[in-house]
Order: C-alpha cells, then structure tokens, then sequence
C-alpha cells in the first residue's frame, strides 16, 4: 500500500496516498480518510479534553486518526477497533510509529460492544450512524458521539431514505440544517430510553455535509422519562412561512394562523437546548491550549453556540424580506430591533442568513416593513 505521512493537530500518522485529481480524492484510497473532516476530529479533540473520559472507543478507525488524536493530545486511555483486516494493520502501523500504549482490535463493531463497555464510545461511519446506535448505546457507560454523513436524509432532500433510517418525517425547508440535526438527536433518544437511560446533548452541530453530536448518558428511569419529555415536532405550512413548535411523542395537527390549512409536522425532534453552555464554557477557555489547525473556524463554531438560541428553527432572513415585498437591511440591526420589543433573537452557527427568534411571523414582518418604511 503506497503511504503519505500527513499531520493534524499534534499528531503525524500514515493514510494511503490519494487521486488528488479526482472529485472525492478520500474514495479513490483502499482506507478512507477524508482531510475536510479536520474541524470534525478537533472539536472532538477539544471536547475530550475537558470531558476527560477514563476511556475512548474510536468504534470505526479506519486510519485511526481520530483515536489516536484522543490517545495523544488528550492524555485518554484509547481502543481503536476497525473490521477491515487492511485497516486494522495501517492502525497498527500508525500505533507502533506513535510509540503509545493503544489497543488496536478488529473485530465486528456489534458484537465488540455487546462484550464490552467503553466510558466514551464515538461512531463515525461512512453514512449513515443509524445501524450502529443501538449498539453504541448498549457498549457505552457516560459518552456518546456520533457523526451522521447522510444529511440528504436527515434533511428531506431524500425524503424516503430519511423515513426508513430514522423513522422520521423530514421536511426540505430553509432550515433543514438545524431539524435534520434535531431528528439525528431524537432517533438517539428513542433508542436508548427503551434500556431506562437517558441523555443531554452536550455539544451538537451542522456543518457543511455532516452533522455531529457529543451526548452525556444518564442512568434511570426516571431520566428516559425527562428524555423523551423533549420529543416533539415543528409543523411547517406548506404554503407561508408560518410555522410553530410542538411536544408530544405523536403530532397533533395544528391549523396555520394566516392560511387556515393544516400544517406539515417535521419530526420527531429533539426540542429545546442542544448545547451545554458550561461544556462550551470550558471548550472556549481550553481551545488555544491545543495545537488545532481548525482553531480559527472552531472558535467562531463555539462563539455562535454559545449564544445560540434552542430553537428548532429558523427564518432566512432573505426570504422573509422577499415575502413580506421589502429590502432587506443588516441582519444584525433586525435582530437589534426584536430584541428592543422584548423578542429573543439571534445568529444560527450553520447559516448567515438564518435568524432565530421567538417573536411570531407577524412581529418579524413588522419589523422588516418599518424598516422599509421609516
């Protein structure tokens, strides 16, 4: 196999040399590896770091990049686990150059976790996360990650796939970033309440073509029940962009307000926060003890977080300027003008048109035609 050595963070590791002149240059290699994927792999170094796990699973190595980054810039007891015999000794090659104390394992990633439990477990396939869930879930004692490729899926662009890997009704609207990641964290949730368990989401994000979420697990009853408390649906008209929020296990129908017709539910979801602010707290505090290529765009990721309002949706701001006929202005001084009438308005972290705000559409265009008419 003909090998480059490559660096991320602090660490230099071999992957197979790739077609630079094709498409996708990670699908000509025999072992994956995708360098787009950099800011995806620091944030969990950078998440690991201050969790501090007393062990990581990297479920699906195949480099073993990811563990490996866990083993040596986080200080964290790691097994790198692959079940291709070819990636299994490029692991064990990039093990031995690193001089850690790793433990590589090929096996079946099921029947893996169903021996043996992990403090942290991280499944990053290629795809879709959906067949490994549950097995995750049964393998991990207080950490879970996760990292969904399928976004078209997810999102509503293949509305049937998304159906079947998810059991979920997806909706191709403007925000499908932020209820794509949403039906991610509710399909988590409904696998794992069925063992008494359950979950916060800790730090979770859409980006470009993936979506990735880092959970913390819970013991009990009483907390899958507090779980799936967060279940609900965001109903959309399919004819104005007048759409509203709803708790329930089950949508109830919700006529629309302005149209008068019944709203299309998007769901189930995961409602309300998405973040731990005290875990980004201290993601933000640790970022620049860390060697991360990624730092610049990581940090801005954590800022918007931070301030993040948990929503289940947006407003383009652009097309709600052209639905209520007016020119837009800055984005910022709309969000100004909500927030001075008492709305809680903001940035999303996936789009820079996407304002969250819990004013109704009504408030929104009201602002906006002010503006247009001062």
């Amino acid at each position: 196999m003909d090998l480059v050595r490559v660096e991320e963070g602090s660490t230099r590791f071999f992957v197979p040399r790739q077609d630079t002149s094709s498409r996708f240059p990670p699908g000509t290699a025999r072992i994956f590896y995708n360098r787009r994927m950099e800011l995806n792999r620091d944030a969990t170094v950078l998440f690991t770091s201050v969790m501090k796990p007393s062990g990581y699973l990297d479920a699906m190595g195949a480099t073993g990049i990811r563990g490996l980054r866990i083993a040596s810039e986080c200080g964290v007891p790691v097994t790198i686990n692959d079940h291709d015999p070819d990636a299994c000794n490029l692991i064990r090659k990039n093990v031995a150059e690193s001089g850690m104390d790793i433990e590589v394992t090929c096996r079946n990633v099921h029947a893996l976790l169903a021996e043996r439990r992990f403090d942290a477990v991280d499944l990053d396939p290629y795809g879709s996360p959906a067949p490994f869930i549950d097995s995750g879930i049964r393998g991990v004692r207080s950490c879970l990650m996760v990292t969904a490729t399928d976004t078209a899926p997810l999102c509503g662009a293949h509305k049937r796939a998304g159906i079947r890997r998810y059991f979920a009704q997806p909706l191709n609207t403007e925000y499908h970033a932020e209820t794509g990641l949403r039906i991610l964290l509710a399909f988590v949730a409904r696998e794992i309440v069925k063992y008494d368990r359950g979950l916060d989401p800790l730090f979770c994000f859409a980006r470009e073509h993936y979506i990735r979420a880092h959970f913390r697990i819970m013991q009990g009853a009483s907390a899958a029940d507090r779980t799936i408390e967060r279940i609900g649906y965001v109903h959309q008209c399919p004819r104005c962009p007048e759409r509203v929020e709803q708790t329930g296990v089950l949508p109830e129908p919700v006529p629309c307000t302005r149209c008068g017709i019944r709203m299309v539910p998007i769901g189930p979801l995961w409602l309300g926060h998405i973040q731990d602010h005290a875990v980004i707290a201290l993601m933000l505090n640790s970022i620049v003890s860390l060697k991360l290529h990624t730092i610049r765009e990581l940090n801005l990721l954590l800022e918007l977080l931070s301030g993040e309002l948990p929503l289940s949706c947006h407003y383009d701001y652009h097309r709600i300027a052209k639905y209520a006929k007016v020119s837009p202005r800055p984005i910022r001084d709309v969000i100004a003008s909500l927030q001075a009438e008492g709305y809680a308005a903001g940035r999303a972290h996936y789009s820079g048109t996407a304002l969250k705000t819990d004013a109704p559409l009504s408030a929104l265009i009201s602002v906006l035609e002010r503006a247009d008419n001062p």
